[in-house]
């Protein structure tokens, strides 16, 4: 098991295998990953730092911040961890190209001039990084954003139904997932 001070791609003592990141510490994405044909794939480096960068140019932002637009913005198929979010930061204040600052007690980055014109650059240049022509993929994240606007409404429901209103919507969510087994069961 590595250790806490020992670098990556390093053996652990008295074990027979080793980890190892192939981009190096940092630019993992956790459990997030791009689904459709071939396989899930993770980010490379390029992606992330495009992905910081195009959602900095939204405005400022704390890494969790960052974290929760990329997600939003992806309809959920990248949630990209803390340790591949904040080293990006980090390099992209050192190139000059983000500028960190405090905001409610809390470390924010926002673009600075060279920063907001690479972002121009980039959009320019074609689809963000969380795009995908893979038709499977964008089901993904219809479906997704589907989910997602369905929790939102039973939660409205919960909070501001009434005791009827409320049985009515949890019979409803019953039928919407009895139909969506069913829909599996038609394969």
């Amino acid at each position: 098991m590595r250790g806490p001070q020992q670098p990556y791609g390093a053996r652990s003592e008295g074990h027979g295998h080793h980890f190892h990141h192939p981009e190096g510490p940092g630019f993992g994405w956790g459990d997030a990953r791009f689904g459709g044909r071939g396989g899930p794939r993770r980010a490379r480096r390029g992606d992330i730092r495009a992905a910081v960068i195009a959602v900095l140019a939204d405005g400022p932002a704390h890494g969790y911040e960052v974290i929760r637009r990329l997600e939003q913005r992806s309809g959920g198929l990248w949630r990209p961890s803390p340790g591949s979010v904040y080293p990006m930061l980090q390099l992209l204040e050192d190139e000059g190209l983000a500028r960190g600052g405090e905001s409610d007690g809390r470390r924010t980055y926002e673009l600075t001039d060279e920063g907001r014109a690479e972002a121009e650059r980039r959009s320019a240049a074609g689809a963000p990084p969380w795009a995908s022509d893979d038709p499977a993929a964008q089901g993904q994240m219809a479906l997704r954003e589907a989910v997602g606007q369905l929790h939102g409404a039973a939660r409205q429901v919960g909070s501001a139904g009434s005791p009827e209103q409320i049985e009515r919507a949890t019979a409803a969510l019953r039928q919407a997932r009895q139909a969506l087994y069913s829909i599996l069961a038609e394969s």
